[in-house]
């Protein structure tokens, strides 16, 4: 059964849902999504793990504080919640927005973060953030009198999913709703980030993941598993929404990140 819970931190309340007893794995979603990017993974990792989606400081249903976003301050929002459920470590899944910001935390609470996993997300280098500000919008558009915006932003993600996934997203149209006159500022903080001075810091095992089918992100895939010298999985006919197009394999390249870890160790 998933639960939905609350906890205090430095920015007001953080909305969480979690399920299932063990090991703790927390997923971090992309920009603007919530905890329901995860909704049909974490009963899948939740069979044998304590697993745990946040909705990150500004979506869902988490405080939105009104200063600049950067993934920083998302860090320091996932800093809050795992030291307010007292998990001493943890196993970590970012995807897309979520997988930036699992670098950093990664990179600050160094063996807390006790395996990783990064599904999908983007290489940033000092040329991409010289042209962060010249990008056009991803998920932003000018609300309209007649309604017509919320057709274009359907039209903008039509293409990443396949007929008979209208449910996933319509979950995203609810998220991105939601966030609207921010929806933006989650992936200029991806472009901003200073991620060659961070990734150097991990020290946890981790794989890369990533849909055959996600153009934005297969060109970050190789250089990302030869920066972390990670184990690299490509998975055909997964896309950008991956966690929810293919959720049976986006659980098991998790829980075998995760269940290889703990073997390790146990060894």
């Amino acid at each position: 059964m998933l639960t939905a819970r609350y906890i205090d931190s430095r920015f007001g309340q953080l909305h969480y849902v979690e399920c299932g007893e063990g090991d703790p794995v927390l997923m971090l979603h992309q920009t603007p999504r919530s905890w329901a990017e995860y909704q049909d993974v974490l009963p899948l990792v939740g069979a044998g793990h304590r697993a745990i989606a946040m909705d990150t400081v500004g979506y869902g249903a988490s405080a939105k504080p009104e200063e600049d976003q950067s993934i920083e301050m998302f860090a320091d929002g996932v800093e809050d919640l795992v030291d307010g459920l007292g998990l001493e470590s943890f196993h970590l899944v970012g995807h897309h927005t979520g997988g930036v910001v699992a670098v950093e935390v990664a990179a600050r609470l160094g063996s807390r973060v006790r395996s990783l996993v990064l599904s999908a997300v983007p290489f940033i280098t000092p040329e991409k953030r010289a042209r962060a500000m010249w990008r056009r919008p991803v998920d932003w558009v000018q609300p309209k009198p007649d309604g017509s915006h919320l057709l274009e932003l359907w039209n903008r993600r039509r293409h990443f999913y396949e007929a008979g996934q209208e449910p996933a997203l319509n979950r995203f149209m609810a998220d991105a709703l939601r966030v609207l006159e921010r929806a933006e500022d989650g992936h200029i903080a991806v472009r901003m980030f200073r991620m060659e001075e961070r990734l150097p810091l991990i020290t946890a095992p981790a794989t890369v993941i990533c849909g055959q089918d996600d153009d934005p992100s297969m060109p970050s895939f190789q250089p990302l598993v030869d920066a972390l010298s990670a184990k690299g999985h490509i998975v055909p006919g997964a896309g950008v929404p991956f966690p929810e197009q293919r959720p049976d394999d986006f659980a098991s390249l998790v829980l075998e990140a995760v269940e290889s870890t703990e073997a390790f160790i146990s060894n």
